[in-house]
């Protein structure tokens, strides 16, 4: 399984979590650190979510944009690419880096077992607090 972070998240998520699941042959990465797929800083949603869904590997996307959600274009290209992700809830924003990359390795073994029985196209508002559960499904 492979995570990717988007430009709305930290290139400290992706780093912290993948130094975590690698032992299990997952691997996490921000876009901003994939030249090999011809991502850069400027990457637009469409361009990954079509790029992500052409591959072979079962990605998760961790994001902390909603639009993916309202935006035509963006919406179309994340159904048709079948992804499955979860939206970081809006007090990450306001929280550390340092506390919010804590709260993904604590939940990545529950998030990785949640998001695997999750149907092609459907996202999950992910909280930030340790409590079991409370991923809310999000209308895309």
């Amino acid at each position: 399984m492979k995570v990717f972070f988007d430009n709305c998240t930290s290139p400290v998520f992706a780093g912290s979590l993948n130094a975590l699941i690698e032992q299990d042959d997952d691997e996490a990465h921000h876009v901003r650190r994939m030249p090999a797929y011809g991502f850069a800083d400027s990457t637009t949603d469409v361009e990954w979510i079509s790029k992500l869904g052409a591959d072979n590997a079962v990605w998760i996307v961790i994001t902390g944009d909603q639009r993916i959600r309202k935006n035509l274009a963006e919406r179309a290209a994340w159904k048709k690419a079948g992804l499955k992700g979860f939206v970081l809830a809006p007090a990450y924003q306001k929280t550390p880096v340092n506390q919010c990359a804590s709260v993904l390795l604590w939940r990545w073994p529950e998030m990785k077992t949640f998001i695997t029985s999750a149907a092609p196209g459907s996202m999950f508002e992910l909280p930030i607090n340790r409590k079991p559960g409370g991923f809310v499904s999000l209308a895309v």
